[in-house]
């Protein structure tokens, strides 16, 4: 499966850099419904999700553009990023010094997509496959991009990210407003401006707010 979704990842995007982070190059779609339709023609029968990872979402340019401009707040520290995508946040992590940055993803092609973005990038950013939620391997700092826009996942996610936080790991949300994003805890620290596609969005500038979880 490894190398028929690097292969897929290869031939479905173009290597770009996000507006907000040009820093970083990735491998993204660049053209939203052809992708979306190739995956849902290629995948049908094995039930698999949509290509999230082959966009740059606003809480991950968020993170990033926020963690590369403030280094300090990984530097030397064990890093995970959740629901890692096209890798953008691990790899911002790795790049502003994290000691280790830990990419977690249970798509099997965004996991080929971080391992070519990460190489893209000469980032060394280890990539977890399994379905981390519940699990604390003692990372300082915890990074979740865009990830609470649906009830199930949010309901699993969030305690999990209390109990991290309450045992002192710092725990760093990028979010442009989604549904279920929790309603109390939150400290907004910084906020972005991000650019972002129709096809993506219903707006062509997504503010987008960082909360630290208390």
């Amino acid at each position: 499966m490894s190398s028929d979704a690097a292969a897929f990842v290869r031939a479905e995007t173009a290597i770009d850099a996000p507006s907000l982070v040009p820093e970083i190059k990735l491998h993204l779609a660049s053209a939203v419904t052809p992708l979306w339709h190739a995956t849902e023609a290629t995948l049908e029968a094995k039930q698999l999700p949509p290509p999230y990872w082959a966009f740059a979402w606003p809480g991950g340019q968020a993170l990033a553009r926020h963690l590369l401009d403030r280094p300090a707040l990984v530097a030397g520290k064990s890093v995970l990023d959740f629901g890692a995508g096209s890798g953008l946040v691990a790899i911002a992590a790795r790049k502003a010094g994290a000691a280790k940055s830990v990419a977690a993803e249970i798509d099997a092609f965004a996991v080929a997509a971080i391992a070519l973005n990460a190489a893209l990038n000469d980032a060394a950013v280890v990539v977890e496959s399994g379905d981390i939620i519940g699990d604390d391997r003692g990372w300082d700092v915890v990074l979740i991009g865009d990830m609470c826009y649906e009830r199930p996942l949010a309901e699993r996610l969030v305690p999990w990210l209390r109990a991290l936080a309450a045992r002192g790991a710092t725990v760093l949300l990028g979010d442009p407003g989604r549904a279920y994003l929790p309603k109390d805890g939150l400290t907004q620290i910084a906020e972005y401006a991000v650019p972002t596609s129709l096809d993506l969005e219903d707006r062509t500038i997504r503010a987008t707010a960082i909360w630290r979880l208390a």
